[in-house]
């Protein structure tokens, strides 16, 4: 999830390198969504404490 939000972040960079401002708004829009989701998840994980099952 993570490197998804920052491919994003890089295609919004480029785009406003390039002066695509609509294209830009929304990378860096996704990115950012994408990046809270992956926290929000990595959060759950770590506070769930779940340990792995070994058979």
């Amino acid at each position: 999830m993570l490197y998804y939000a920052l491919m994003f972040l890089v295609v919004g960079l480029i785009a406003n390198a390039l002066n695509l401002l609509g294209v830009s708004a929304v990378a860096v829009q996704m990115s950012w969504i994408l990046f809270l989701i992956g926290v929000v998840l990595l959060v759950v994980h770590l506070v769930s404490g779940r340990t792995p099952r070994t058979t």
